[in-house]
């Protein structure tokens, strides 16, 4: 089925929505320090960011959506999205059904890969996000960030097409473990970084104490390397911790400068969108959205819990667009470097439910995946679908 036609911008509530830009304290001015590994001051040589040193300019203010057409629809528990190369699909996760499929772009027709062994779905938990290796037209490989009986954790798998539908993945090795589990805030988003380093974002899973524990691994954003070590140059050593203070990180993208943004649930006044500073402490839970005490990275825009729920966000053009569960809604907030330029605009507001993933499918597009078979939408028949966006 193809449906296309241009949605409406939902109306700002100003109650309900704060922009946080250009703020001096908490960290929540101007740019964020680029790592020496995406070409910040220290970097040297041929590993520079060739875009580094270019200045910013605002995105536009206003932007539109256009919904393109559906591309595949009667999905379950749809969680994590990893579009293949070449416009070869969609690799979408069974959150509660632990599985892995194939989308035909095209056609929409969805096959099965596998069963991810392992996974133990329950509340919040399960099959969560994937990602595809920076290898993976030589390797194959799947990762997969899933909720086992003791942990989160995260695998790989190769993924073998010439075998039988449902039998084409192999058995998970783990890589990472150990990660806090719980019904609720098990995170969930894994990507490789341009930097080629795996990146998670990670709850607290309900134990609030957790986020702020350096050496935890829940409500943090961690940073590996394919293999599951700690990266090199992490901001704490030997450790996988890249920032702490997160409550539920379920959102992770990066601009053309390779700077890294997250989507952060709040608990009951305060979502956050943060741009991400190596070592820094996000608050939770002694903080939740803008804080004035210095010691925390502030948001660079927030909402009310009601507006938004984050989950996947994705970067287009300047632009980082944000996908709402309970706010059942499309943000958009446009940059100024690592500071919002002006205030988000809501899209898509009711239309197609809650919104679970948002991903990058390049030019102007991106994929959307609805949520509302996760427990706490309302199903109907093919109610969870992916979507095909042209956003400005």
């Amino acid at each position: 089925m193809i449906v296309q036609r241009r949605a409406v911008p939902a109306l700002l509530a100003a109650a309900g929505l704060l922009l946080v830009a250009g703020c001096s304290s908490g960290g929540g001015g101007g740019d964020l320090p680029t790592p020496s590994w995406a070409g910040g001051p220290s970097a040297s040589g041929s590993g520079a960011s060739a875009s580094a040193g270019a200045s910013d300019s605002a995105a536009p203010a206003k932007g539109s959506v256009t919904v393109v057409r559906t591309v595949a629809e009667g999905l379950k528990s749809p969680w994590g999205l990893a579009p293949l190369p070449d416009g070869a699909g969609l690799l979408v996760s069974d959150r509660d059904d632990g599985t892995i499929s194939k989308v035909d772009e095209k056609t929409g027709k969805i096959t099965e890969l596998g069963v991810v062994s392992g996974v133990s779905a329950a509340g919040e938990g399960g099959l969560l996000g994937i990602a595809l290796s920076p290898d993976f037209a030589s390797d194959h490989m799947i990762y997969a960030y899933f909720t086992s009986a003791s942990d989160n954790r995260i695998v790989r798998l190769l993924w073998d097409e010439s075998k039988p539908a449902k039998e084409q993945l192999g058995a998970p090795d783990t890589i990472f473990k150990g990660i806090p589990k719980g019904l609720i805030h098990n995170g969930g988003r894994i990507a490789f970084g341009p930097d080629g380093m795996l990146y998670a974002g990670t709850g607290e899973s309900g134990q609030r104490g957790l986020a702020q524990d350096k050496k935890s691994l829940g409500g943090k954003i961690l940073r590996l390397t394919p293999e599951g070590d700690p990266a090199p140059g992490n901001p704490f050593p030997d450790s996988p911790v890249y920032t702490y203070g997160h409550r539920n990180v379920q959102g992770l993208a990066w601009d053309d400068k390779e700077r890294l943004f997250a989507s952060e649930f709040g608990q009951d006044t305060w979502d956050e969108l943060n741009a991400i500073k190596p070592g820094g402490d996000y608050g939770w839970p002694d903080a939740e959205g803008k804080s004035s005490d210095p010691k925390y990275v502030n948001p660079i825009a927030q909402w009310h819990t009601d507006d938004a729920s984050p989950s996947g966000i994705a970067y287009v053009d300047g632009v980082i667009w944000m996908a709402g569960l309970k706010g059942q809604r499309l943000w958009r907030i446009p940059l100024d470097g690592t500071t919002a330029a002006a205030a988000p605009q809501a899209f898509l507001t009711g239309e197609y439910g809650r919104l679970r993933t948002v991903v990058a499918a390049g030019g102007d597009k991106v994929w959307l995946v609805t949520s509302n078979t996760d427990g706490r939408g309302k199903p109907k028949t093919g109610d969870d679908r992916i979507l095909e966006l042209e956003v400005k």
